[in-house]
C-alpha cells in the first residue's frame, strides 16, 4: 500500500489511518498513493467513482451530460406557443384563414367539463360564434401547435427517463449498500476451493491426513470429513435398569450430565486421540487410530472400552451406540446376523468419500445386540429421532426389561418413498468390555491388514510414543523439573484444545443498518478450535487469537490452515462475524439472541497475535511459509482498514468499540460485548465520544505485525510504520489516556460513579373488592438511577485488565515513569494482585462483583481470566529482559505471577477434573463453564515458557 498524506497548509502529515482523510486547512482529499482529488467544496463530481450531470442554464439549446455531449435538442424559444399550467388558458396568434376569413382565438372561461375554446370568426364586418376549436387552422398555426406537442413529449418523456433513472440508482445504492454485508471479499482466498477445503497448495497425502478427524467438538465423541455434505459418525450410550425417571441418553456434551470428568487426554489433531469419560460407577475410555490410504482420507478405527470405578457396581450393564448418518447426499444399506438381530456392517457410498464399509466386531461380555435404520430430518435431531422413535422395552432374565433400538423403521412402517439416511448399532455388555468399529475406505485398494484387534494396538502405541517425545521437544516440561503427574495434566490440557477442533460448514446470519431484516451470508467452511466443548462448542473470533498461540507452537500447519479459515470469511467491506455459528447441528445450542451477527461489531484481532507466533516458530523463507504470508496478507490489509475506518473514535488516533447499548436502563454499566471483556466497567453512558484505550493498543500491535508482513510481500510498509510509531507514541498515549488524578490508564467518555440499580415502585393497588383479597403487588424490575450531578466526559478510573493494555502489548516503553506505575499497582492485593492471578477488577473499585442487572452476575468484575494473565506474564517476561530501570522489578513479578497462576490451575484440574473459565480471586476455585480449554490452555505454555 502507498503510503497517504494530509497536506496541512504547507507541511505534509503522515496519516495513522488507512483512509481517503479531508485536510482542515485547504479542504483537499488525497488517496493512498498521495493522489490529490481536489478541494471538497470544489465540483468533484468524478470522486469515487459517480458522476453527475449538469444542466445548462436557461436558454441553453441542450442537456448536457458530464462530457458536454449534446443529448437533446430543443427548438428555440420563439418558435414555441405559450403554455400556462391550466389548459384551458391556451394562447395563440392570429393566423390568416382561406376566402379572407380571419380567425381570432380568445380565452373563453370553460364551464365545469371538458375544456372548451370559443372561437369567433371575423367576416365582411359580421361576427360568427363556433364553439369549440376551430377546425381550419393555417399550415404555418398546425406546424406550432406539432411543434408543442413535440417539445412536451420530449419533455415529459425526459422527465419519466429522469424519474425511472433516480428511482432506478436509488434502488440499486440501497440494494449495493445492503447486500455488502453478505458479499464475499473478491481477493483469492487462503483456502483451496476444493471439497476437502485443505489450506494451500498442500500434497494430496498432507491433504488426506486433515480430511478425516473427531471435528464435531459438541460431541463426546464424533468423526466426520472435512467437507460440506459428510457423512458423520457418533457415539451414545446409556446404563440399563435404571429407574424410568433417571433413564438418560449421552449423546452430547452438556453441563447437565454433571459427568465427574470427560476430555482427552493425547490427541495430535491428525493421526490419533485418546479420552477418558468418567461416569457415576464407571470409566469409559475412546481411542481412535487413523490410517492413510487412497483418496479419501483413508481407513480409521475406534475403539470404546470400559470398567468399573467402585465395587458397587460390578454388575452395571451398559449400551454402547454407534451410528452412522448422512449431513446430505450419498446412500447407505446394513447387514445383518442371520437372525436379524445383530447390525455387522454399513456400506454406503458419498460424493465426498466414494465407496465405503464400516464394521462392527464381535465384542466379549455382549448381553443383547439391536439395531436402527432409519431417516433423520438433520444431523442435530438424531439423540431425539432414537429417544421418540428409535427405543423400545424388551423382555429380559429375572423379569426385568432391557431397552434397545427397533430395527428398521422404515421397513416395520412400510415407507418405500424415503431412503435411510441413519444408521445406529447397538451392543449391551457387562462391565469390563471392548468394542470396535473399523471404517474403510473403498479407495484404499492396497490396504495391509485390517486396522484392528493387534494392528490397532501397535498403531495406537506407536503415536503415543511419538506424541510424548513431540511433547517434550516442545515443551521441554522434563527438563523443567516438572512431576509426571503435572506433565500428564498439562498434555491433557494440550490435548483437550486440539481435541476440541472442529469443522462446520453453512452459512451465519448477519445484520447491517441497510438491510431491513437478518439475512444469510453465503455459505462457507470453518476450521477452528473452540471455547467449550460443552458450552460454547463454535468458533469465536477473539478466542480464536489465544488458541492459536498455544497451537501454532504444537502444530503451525494447523494454526496456517485454521487462520485461513477465518479469513476467508471475510466480506467485502472487511468485516468477520465474530461469533461463527455454522449449520444445524452448531445452531441448535444458541440462544436466538446471540444469533444474528451486526456487521458495525467488530472483536479484538487476536489472530495478529497468533500471526505473529506462527512467524516466530516458522521458517519464513520455506516455501510453504511464503505462501501462507502471501495468501493471507491482502485479506488482513483489508481487515485492518476495516477496523481503522469502522472502530475509530472521536479525535485522531482514538479508537470506540461499538455496539454498546446507549437507551438501555436495565443495565448498572452497559455492556461491551465486542471487545471481549463483557460487563468490564466502561464510560457508564454509552456515547460517541467514547475512547477506548485497549482497541488503540490492539491496532498498535496489528500496524506493527502489519509493517512486518508487508515487509516480507515486498509491499509498501510506510502507512503501516507511520501508524504502529503513532500509536505506540507514549507521549501521545498519555494525553488521550493516562489519568492524572488517579495515575492509571483508562477509557475516557461520559461517565458518572453514581450510578445504581433500584427496583421501580409497584402501582397502586386496585380498590378491595367485598370479599375478595387484593391480589399482591407485581414484581417490577430493577432500573438504573443517577444519583447526584448528571454524567460528565471524564475519564473513567475503572482500575483493572483494560487499563493494563498498554503494558499487556507492550506498548509502553521500558524507560517509561508510567509502566513503574503500573508493576507498583499491579502487586497490590487491594488492587489486582492475588495468590491464583490477576483480578479483572480492582477490589477498590465501585463496580467491584457488582451484578449488572438483577439477573447478570459479574463477569469480568474481579474473577481470574487465564487470557489476560498469559498476556501479563508475557509482557513481564518481555520488560525483564529489556534493559531498563523497572527490569527488576519486572523480573520479580513474572516469578511470582507464573508460580501462581501454573499452581492453582494444575491444582484446580486435579481437583475437579478440569480446566475452567475463569477461576474466584478469593479461594482460586474454577468458576463459569467447564471443561474449557480454550484460551486456559495457555497455561501449558506459562510452564514451557514459550512466549
Amino acid at each position: 500500500m502507498d503510503s497517504m498524506a494530509i497536506i496541512a497548509g504547507e507541511e505534509k502529515v503522515k496519516s495513522p489511518y488507512g483512509l481517503v482523510c479531508q485536510s482542515t486547512s485547504t479542504g483537499n482529499i488525497y488517496g493512498l498513493d498521495g493522489s490529490d482529488f481536489g478541494n471538497i467544496n470544489e465540483d468533484n463530481s468524478e470522486l469515487e467513482g459517480f458522476s453527475r450531470t449538469n444542466f445548462k442554464e436557461s436558454g441553453s439549446d441542450c442537456i448536457e451530460s458530464k462530457n458536454d455531449k449534446k443529448i437533446v435538442e430543443l427548438p428555440n424559444e420563439n418558435e414555441l406557443l405559450e403554455l400556462n399550467t391550466d389548459i384551458g388558458d391556451f394562447h395563440t396568434s392570429v393566423s390568416g384563414q382561406e376566402d379572407g376569413t380571419m380567425a381570432r382565438k380568445r380565452n373563453i372561461q370553460s364551464p365545469p367539463g371538458p375544456n372548451k375554446m370559443e372561437v369567433t370568426s371575423v367576416n365582411n364586418g359580421s361576427t360568427t360564434n363556433q364553439g369549440g376549436i376551430s377546425q381550419r387552422r393555417s399550415s404555418k398555426q398546425k406546424g406550432i401547435l406539432s411543434a408543442a406537442k413535440t417539445n412536451i413529449g420530449l419533455r415529459f418523456v425526459a422527465v419519466v427517463i429522469l424519474s425511472s433513472l433516480s428511482i432506478g440508482f436509488y434502488m440499486w445504492y440501497t440494494y449495493s449498500l445492503a447486500s455488502k454485508v453478505y458479499t464475499p471479499l473478491d481477493v483469492p482466498k487462503v483456502i483451496s476451493n476444493n471439497n476437502k477445503h485443505v489450506s494451500l497448495k498442500q500434497s494430496q497425502q498432507t491433504q488426506n491426513d486433515r480430511f478425516w478427524g473427531t471435528y464435531r467438538p459438541g460431541s463426546y465423541f464424533g468423526m466426520r470429513t472435512r467437507s460440506s455434505n459428510s457423512l458423520v459418525t457418533g457415539l451414545m450410550w446409556f446404563s440399563q435398569f435404571s429407574p424410568a425417571k433417571k433413564f438418560s441418553v449421552r449423546h452430547n456434551c452438556e453441563h447437565s450430565d454433571a459427568l465427574p470428568k470427560f476430555g482427552w487426554l493425547m490427541h495430535d489433531g491428525v493421526n490419533f486421540g485418546v479420552q477418558e469419560i468418567v461416569e457415576k460407577g464407571f470409566t469409559l475410555m475412546t481411542e481412535f487410530v487413523k490410517r492413510p490410504g487412497g483418496d479419501h482420507g483413508g481407513d480409521w478405527s475406534v475403539r470404546i472400552s470400559g470398567k468399573n470405578t467402585t465395587k458397587q457396581n460390578s454388575t452395571s450393564v451398559v449400551s454402547i451406540l454407534f451410528y452412522a448418518a448422512l449431513d446430505g447426499n450419498g446412500k447407505m444399506q446394513y447387514k445383518t446376523s442371520a437372525d436379524g438381530t445383530y447390525l455387522q456392517e454399513i456400506q454406503g457410498v458419498t460424493n465426498e468419500l466414494g465407496q465405503f464399509t464400516m464394521k462392527f466386531l464381535q465384542s466379549k461380555n455382549t448381553i443383547k445386540t439391536h439395531y436402527l435404520s432409519t431417516y433423520s430430518p438433520s444431523i442435530h435431531v438424531l439423540k431425539d429421532v432414537v429417544m421418540k422413535t428409535g427405543l423400545r422395552s424388551y423382555p429380559f432374565k429375572g423379569g426385568k426389561k432391557i431397552v434397545g433400538l427397533v430395527g428398521d423403521v422404515l421397513k416395520i412402517n412400510q415407507i418405500t418413498d424415503i431412503e435411510p439416511n441413519f444408521m445406529v448399532h447397538q451392543v449391551t455388555l457387562t462391565l469390563p468390555f471392548e468394542v470396535e468399529v473399523v471404517f474403510e475406505s473403498g479407495s484404499f485398494v492396497k490396504r495391509p491388514n485390517h486396522l484392528s484387534g493387534l494392528v490397532f494396538n501397535q498403531e495406537l502405541s506407536k503415536y503415543k510414543t511419538k506424541f510424548d517425545g513431540d511433547f517434550e521437544q516442545k515443551f521441554g516440561l522434563i527438563k523443567k523439573g516438572y512431576s509426571a503427574k503435572q506433565i500428564k495434566i498439562a498434555k491433557a490440557i494440550l490435548s483437550n484444545l486440539i481435541g476440541g477442533i472442529g469443522y462446520f460448514y453453512g452459512s451465519s446470519i448477519v445484520k447491517s443498518k441497510y438491510t431491513s431484516k437478518p439475512v444469510d451470508y453465503w455459505e462457507s467452511a470453518l476450521y477452528t478450535a473452540v471455547p467449550s466443548r460443552s458450552f460454547f462448542p463454535r468458533g469465536f473470533l477473539w478466542d480464536e487469537g489465544f488458541h492459536n498461540l498455544l497451537i501454532s507452537q504444537w502444530n503451525p500447519d494447523i494454526s496456517m490452515d485454521i487462520i485461513g479459515h477465518w479469513l476467508d470469511l471475510m466480506n467485502i467491506e472487511g468485516w468477520i462475524p465474530r461469533e461463527q455459528i455454522l449449520g444445524q447441528e452448531a445452531r441448535s445450542r444458541v440462544p436466538d439472541e446471540f444469533v444474528v451477527q451486526n456487521n458495525e461489531n467488530a472483536n479484538p484481532p487476536t489472530l495478529f497475535l497468533s500471526i505473529q507466533s506462527i512467524l516466530r516458530t516458522i521458517d519464513s523463507k520455506a516455501e510453504t511459509s511464503k505462501q501462507f504470508i502471501s495468501r493471507i496478507f491482502p485479506r488482513l490489509k483489508v481487515w485492518y482498514n476495516w477496523y481503522n475506518t469502522t472502530q475509530s473514535g472521536p479525535v485522531p488516533s482514538s479508537y470506540r468499540w461499538r455496539g454498546r447499548d446507549s437507551k438501555t436502563d436495565r443495565e448498572l454499566n452497559p455492556k461491551t460485548l465486542t471487545s471481549g471483556l463483557d460487563d468490564f466497567p466502561r464510560a457508564s453512558h454509552p456515547s460517541d465520544s467514547e475512547r477506548h484505550i485497549d482497541l488503540r493498543c490492539w491496532m498498535a500491535l496489528a500496524s506493527g505485525i502489519m509493517a512486518d508482513l508487508a515487509k516480507q510481500v515486498d509491499e509498501p510498509t510506510e502507512v503501516y510504520k507511520a501508524t504502529y510509531n503513532l500509536l505506540t507514541d507514549n507521549a501521545l498515549l498519555d494525553k488521550l489516556h493516562w489519568s492524572p488524578s488517579k495515575k492509571i490508564y483508562s477509557d475516557f467518555g461520559n461517565h458518572s460513579k453514581t450510578v445504581f440499580l433500584q427496583r421501580l415502585q409497584p402501582p397502586p393497588p386496585p380498590k378491595p373488592q367485598p370479599g375478595k383479597r387484593i391480589p399482591p403487588p407485581p414484581k417490577m424490575p430493577m432500573v438504573r438511577k443517577l444519583k447526584g450531578s448528571p454524567p460528565k466526559e471524564t475519564f473513567v478510573d475503572s482500575f483493572g485488565y483494560v487499563s493494563l493494555f498498554p503494558f499487556l502489548l507492550q506498548v509502553l516503553e521500558p524507560n517509561s515513569d508510567k509502566l513503574g506505575n503500573v508493576l507498583k499497582d499491579l502487586k497490590d492485593p487491594n488492587l489486582l494482585w492475588t495468590k491464583y492471578g490477576l483480578r479483572s477488577l480492582s477490589k477498590s473499585d465501585p463496580m467491584y462483583m457488582k451484578y449488572n442487572t438483577e439477573h447478570d452476575p459479574p463477569y469480568w468484575r474481579g474473577t481470574i481470566w487465564i487470557n489476560m494473565n498469559f498476556l501479563a506474564v508475557r509482557a513481564l517476561n518481555h520488560y525483564s529482559n529489556i534493559e531498563g530501570p523497572h527490569s527488576d522489578t519486572a523480573w520479580q513479578l513474572y516469578q511470582e505471577l507464573r508460580q501462581n497462576l501454573i499452581t492453582n490451575i494444575l491444582k484446580q484440574y486435579d481437583l475437579s477434573g478440569y480446566v475452567w473459565e475463569h477461576y474466584s480471586d478469593v479461594n482460586g476455585k474454577g468458576q463459569g463453564t467447564h471443561p474449557f480449554t480454550g484460551w486456559t490452555s495457555l497455561v501449558v505454555l506459562m510452564m514451557a515458557e514459550r512466549y
